[in-house]
């Protein structure tokens, strides 16, 4: 980097396994229109996720085309629904454990797993490090950055409880991936963007995803 150039800081996005590849869409799209940088991690299971729930095969030669596919997208599928600007993105492979992120000296702001699997919580709680998604989540707690892990996952059992916990305590926010129904929402793409705008929250990126509770009863149906 040159004298007065600006070190590009992203928000690393790891996408996991679990069922809600929408809420990871709606986190992409509002970091990238709040201006910020993001570096992509998505594990060999979301893509059977990814393509089960939108058609779309997401393919390392083929990243840009399949993630700007993917971002246009609502939530109940339709095709063109959103403008897909992919500039501020960085993609790793999931399988690559020298990539950036796997290292805390690679500059980042911190690190949302939008959706997280219990499997994946069990490794990041483990540290088992097992591939670049679990070893970016890893890095981020050592360099006491912040770390959002969506879980997706019902009913959770004990054991997955206690791995919450153990996240929690070193320092990682627990947010399940559960929509409210107070913002006035309409439509499923309001309630996805709830829980990808509570997970914005959670790292103090601003955003206009849904709207928020202002102290009056019924106010969001009114607006």
């Amino acid at each position: 980097m040159n004298a007065g150039e600006t070190q590009r800081t992203p928000w690393i996005v790891g996408v996991s396994g679990a069922s809600g590849t929408p809420y990871a869409a709606s986190v992409l799209r509002a970091l990238l229109q709040a201006g910020e940088s993001v570096d992509l991690v998505v594990s060999r299971a979301s893509r059977l996720t990814l393509r089960d729930e939108t058609g779309i095969s997401f393919r390392d030669a083929h990243w840009q085309d399949d993630l700007r596919e993917w971002l246009s997208r609502g939530a109940d599928g339709k095709p063109g629904t959103f403008d897909a600007d992919i500039t501020g993105v960085r993609y790793w492979s999931a399988g690559d454990l020298a990539a950036g992120p796997s290292s805390g000296s690679y500059p980042a702001k911190g690190m949302l797993i939008v959706p997280a699997s219990t499997a994946c919580v069990a490794g990041v709680a483990l540290g088992l490090s097992k591939d670049l998604l679990q070893r970016a989540a890893s890095v981020t707690l050592k360099e006491g950055r912040p770390l959002v892990v969506a879980v997706r996952e019902t009913p959770l059992s004990g054991q997955t409880l206690r791995q919450l916990a153990a996240l929690d305590d070193a320092g990682a926010t627990v947010l399940p991936a559960s929509p409210a129904f107070y913002a006035g929402a309409t439509h499923i793409q309001h309630l996805v963007d709830f829980v990808a705008g509570r997970a914005l929250d959670a790292v103090g990126v601003p955003h206009r995803l849904y709207h928020r509770w202002e102290g009056e009863l019924g106010g969001a149906r009114s607006a």
